[in-house]
């Protein structure tokens, strides 16, 4: 592994996801003594500032995002002395020229440029860095999503940025990947011997995977409306998560080996075609109503016009392989739902012949459930099968759970942002939690079957209203399987 980088660079530094996720994790990492000696921090954005007029702003979020029993006045001042800003606007040679005389004579210790703009920003500033000299062998770069809205768009996105970097210096970042209890699905998986064995079609009946929001627009009107929810978290939360949870085991633990597996599973999600659309998607927008006792409007009205937009998506989907042929996998998300939650449910197989039946009477046996709860609790849940305690000769039995907080068993460690994670694999190089281009590629694929799908059928958004889990159509995608949702 090459040295950490020991400079960083922030484009896009006075945004909101700068604010709230980016300084927070720069500060956690060096109150804990992660990053690299003689670390410095440019920030970059379009607005005119000094350095000390953006370190008192920088300051300023970290007391408003950081939890208060955390934030420590002497790591803020530490961190405001790492930091230098320089305004930059894409093709200004000049603003360019002078953001590498900010940089003069560190570039032999590595440079790690992290791109929070929009991806139509992401080639003219990757230019922008060639001809300031700044893109060198140990240059990395690291992008934000979206890369792209479809499969063309994103290999133009990609193209810009590859005809400067190789594979080996891009990093896309889903922050999703950072999160603890992403990457303990791999520990899960690959580290307990009693699952493994069960994970394929013959034991599985089916999988759930829910990621539901309680927030409507939330201020990215002019991002949101055209993207929606397909696009915005199918296409790369849940489809990552849906790749390590049923990828093949890698040969070893590094990026290579892991994300070969994991563009394996992704090329072989079934196309969807319009005709089936009808049957294994629905869209939805909400509506006014009440999310958590609080009385809100609905899509059209926040962005202040009709729009057909999907706030909301539930899909069937079909991964095409030995291990998972048959087996369903239905995927939903949603914004304005009851409440913010993140899970994977793998329902079980019933066993093939049940000892406990006699006389005709049932006893109440239930497949087990597996139930990875993601956010905003961390915990694993496994329902099982125990006797009722009782004298009776018949065998009555009753579903038990096995519950392993993950919050209770690591009560000692402090709970970190998803970017902590992801800025120090950027700063090591060790792209296992970054997505590959053929990753992106692969999601895209599958994506824009669906988007076109759509457009055939003439597919409209369904209304909800505001505090359910989307229409009722959502209800029948997985009931005419026999299966429900777990709410």
């Amino acid at each position: 592994m090459a040295e950490p980088s020991a400079t960083f660079l922030l484009f896009g530094a006075t945004g909101d996801l700068a604010r709230r996720m980016i300084f927070p994790s720069l500060y956690n990492l060096l109150s804990d003594g992660l990053l690299p000696d003689d670390f410095l921090i440019v920030a970059s954005a379009r607005s005119d500032m000094s350095d000390d007029a953006f370190r008192d702003d920088v300051c300023a979020a970290l007391q408003q995002f950081l939890p208060a029993d955390r934030y420590d006045a002497e790591v803020a001042t530490r961190l405001r002395e790492l930091i230098r800003y320089q305004s930059v606007e894409a093709g200004n040679a000049a603003q360019f020229a002078a953001l590498a005389e900010r940089i003069d004579g560190r570039l032999e210790r590595g440079l790690s440029v992290y791109l929070s703009t929009p991806p139509s920003l992401f080639a003219p500033t990757a230019q922008g860095l060639a001809d300031a000299g700044l893109i060198t062998p140990t240059t990395r770069i690291a992008m934000e999503k979206p890369i792209g809205k479809d499969l063309a768009s994103s290999r133009q996105v990609n193209d810009g940025i590859g005809a400067l970097f190789a594979e080996e210096q891009i990093f896309r970042v889903d922050h999703y990947l950072g999160k603890e209890t992403v990457q303990n699905l791999l520990a899960l998986r690959f580290g307990n011997v009693m699952f493994e064995p069960l994970w394929n079609a013959a034991a599985i009946d089916h999988v759930q995977i829910t990621v539901g929001e309680t927030v409507g627009l939330e201020g990215r009107v002019s991002y949101y409306d055209g993207v929606g929810a397909l696009r915005d978290m199918v296409q790369n939360h849940i489809l990552q998560i849906l790749s390590i949870l049923t990828m093949e085991p890698p040969a070893r633990m590094d990026p290579t080996a892991v994300r070969d597996e994991k563009v394996k599973v992704l090329r072989s999600l079934r196309p969807m075609t319009a005709e089936m659309v009808k049957s294994h998607s629905v869209r939805g927008q909400y509506t006014p109503g009440a999310v958590q006792g609080q009385i809100v409007t609905g899509y059209a009205d926040e962005l202040g016009k009709p729009s057909d937009t999907e706030t909301f998506v539930a899909l069937k989907a079909n991964i095409d392989n030995w291990r998972w042929q048959g087996v369903p996998f239905y995927l939903r998300t949603g914004k304005r739902m009851p409440q913010r939650q993140s899970e994977i449910l793998i329902q079980f197989k019933p066993v093939r012949h049940s000892i406990f039946w006699r006389d005709g009477y049932g006893t109440g046996l239930e497949p087990n459930t597996l139930i990875i709860r993601l956010q905003p609790e961390e915990y694993i849940r496994l329902l099982i099968m125990s006797k009722r305690p009782g004298l009776e000769r018949q065998v009555h039995l009753e579903e038990v759970t096995l519950d392993v907080s993950l919050t209770a068993a690591f009560a000692g460690q402090r709970r970190r942002i998803a970017y902590e994670r992801l800025i120090l694999d950027l700063l090591a190089g060790d792209q296992t939690l970054f997505v590959r281009r053929d990753e992106v590629e692969a999601q895209w694929t599958w994506i824009d079957s669906i988007i076109e799908g759509w457009k055939q059928a003439n597919m409209k958004v369904a209304p909800y209203s505001s505090g359910n889990w989307g229409p009722s159509s959502a209800i029948a995608l997985i009931e005419r399987d026999g299966a429900s949702w777990h709410d």
